[in-house]
């Protein structure tokens, strides 16, 4: 290998110390400046007391650290899977480009080479070139024993060293394009959502010093402005209007005012009826902040729809075409949905009564999910924010890899909707799927943790340690089976309820008797 010359290029031994010196100054100066970056953006999330984004960031730090170690595999792996000789027919099945795209290839390398020889005007010159062409042919034809370790038995490499090298990029590129792709969605969408901040204000400029949901009004439910707009009428075809006009209505206004306004009451007359001044929009972008930590991260399922995916990249298949609609049609079901779930409580309401006293609360109750669990909208829009950021990935890596015109990005006709759709989805999803999410998903039967401040999660956290342990025994130091620890979760609710009146006046749980 050293000194072979060529493309291959020499190996240490014969290369000079001051370009190994440059290289690796670069690399390792590039390297400590991403770590401070990394490392001074997380001081600056924890002195803002952001500790969602904190975790998002060290989520971040972790992926970053995977990508090392599979770089290191690959490395350390390289001479061991080029050693690896299989059958040539082997290599003749579900190719991303068929074997007429490289027979035209390298027959129009062949040409375009034997133009360029032609087109010399210096005669003897070309004379030259023509002797030592054929003189290394004819060494290359004598140096079998060089040839390579797979080549000597007649068979090829499983994988070569220059895709070992692509496939490392990918893989590289993908996580990267996933991370950047998540961070603007949540950018974008929370811009959007920080909008609200003023309806928060004006609700609580309003009812100040009045409790919410009360009143000797009476309303009457068909003539209320929330109903009107989102009720659809009773039947059969009223269900299906609803869902036609779900799907419209994420594609523009969203979430009004009207809509903010009774979703907000109806969460705080669920789970905070005693504290009327509970910052609403505050505990929603907390409560965003939190799930955008298991967003950011690239799971192992993920990681397996990424072979599924290279897998099928079969040329004549259009694969990646195919594959770029479904997170297009996930992501019309899940703003769908939402949409959905707000008729679903206006209905609800709409068909229990035709006057109610005082102003109209919804219910928010997990029924109107997808098998009644509100989080697997948050599954969902991960899996549709990672293929997208698949296909944008892949589309860029062989742009930059193999150029525009190879077989492997395929025909123009695909290639533009799938950019198209993959655009669609990002502004989507940042400007509608996202805010509808964030205030959607709070009308499920449980509120999330995200409620307390850290200084109460830490204090119920260690409260409900010693309430289990003191639990686990009964008078005599025995241990208490079944009943003490149902008691336990009972007690650790209630606190949990009471503890529900965060921001201005939280109820923090004390160790009655128990310290």
């Amino acid at each position: 290998m050293a000194g072979d010359g060529g493309e291959g290029g020499n190996n240490l031994e014969f290369t000079p110390t001051w370009v190994v010196a440059v290289v690796c100054s670069v690399i390792v100066a590039a390297s400590f400046a991403a770590e401070r970056f990394l490392h001074y953006g997380g001081k600056f999330l924890k002195k803002k007391n952001q500790k969602p984004l904190y975790e998002a960031l060290l989520k971040i730090k972790e992926e970053l650290m995977l990508l090392g170690f599979i770089s290191l595999l690959l490395t350390v792996t390289q001479n061991g899977i080029i050693k690896i000789c299989v059958p040539e027919s082997w290599n003749h099945h579900m190719l991303p480009c068929s074997l007429q795209d490289k027979e035209e290839a390298q027959s129009t390398k062949v040409t375009s080479h034997f133009q360029t020889f032609f087109s010399f005007s210096d005669i003897p010159t070309t004379v030259r070139h023509l002797l030592v062409e054929t003189n290394s042919g004819d060494q290359q034809q004598t140096s079998v024993g060089k040839l390579g370790h797979c080549a000597r038995k007649g068979k090829v490499p499983l994988l070569s060293v220059e895709a070992l090298h692509h496939l490392h990029i990918f893989i590289f590129v993908l996580a990267i394009v996933h991370v950047a792709f998540c961070v603007l969605t949540v950018i974008f969408g929370g811009l959007k959502i920080r909008q609200w901040k003023h309806w928060e204000d004006s609700i609580l400029n309003e009812n100040k010093g009045t409790q919410p949901g009360l009143g000797s009004t009476v309303t009457h439910v068909q003539q209320h402005a929330f109903i009107q707009d989102r009720f659809t009428g009773f039947g059969k075809d009223s269900a299906v209007l609803g869902w036609v006009k779900s799907f419209f209505k994420q594609f523009y206004g969203s979430v009004t005012k009207l809509d903010y306004e009774t979703l907000r009451l109806g969460f705080i007359m669920t789970h905070c009826r005693g504290n009327p001044k509970f910052n609403f929009h505050k505990y929603m972008i907390r409560a965003l902040e939190d799930d955008f930590k298991k967003v950011v991260g690239i799971s192992w399922y993920l990681w397996i729809f990424v072979v599924i995916f290279l897998l099928l990249n079969v040329n004549g298949w259009h694969t990646y075409f195919w594959i770029s609609f479904i997170p297009l049609i996930l992501l019309l079901a899940v703003g769908t949905k939402l949409e959905h779930v707000i008729i679903q409580l206006a209905h609800e309401v709409a068909e229990k009564h035709s006057a109610i006293e005082g102003e109209l609360v919804v219910q928010p109750r997990d029924d109107h999910f997808w098998f009644n669990r509100p989080h697997i909208v948050l599954f969902l829009i991960h899996l549709i924010l990672f293929q997208n950021a698949f296909e944008i990935a892949f589309f860029f890596w062989i742009l930059f890899t193999y150029g525009f015109d190879s077989c492997i990005m395929g025909r123009v006709r695909y290639i533009v909707p799938r950019l198209v759709i993959g655009v669609f989805i990002q502004v989507l999803c940042s400007y509608s799927t996202l805010p509808l999410y964030a205030i959607v998903t709070q009308m499920g039967t449980h509120f999330k943790k995200a409620i307390f401040d850290e200084q109460v999660q830490a204090r119920l956290v260690g409260w409900a340690q010693k309430a289990k342990k003191k639990g686990l025994k009964g008078e005599n130091g025995q241990s208490v089976q079944g009943g003490s620890h149902d008691g336990a979760g009972i007690q650790l609710g209630s606190v949990f309820r009471r503890a529900s009146a965060p921001e201005d006046n939280v109820v923090v749980p004390r160790n009655e008797g128990h310290e």
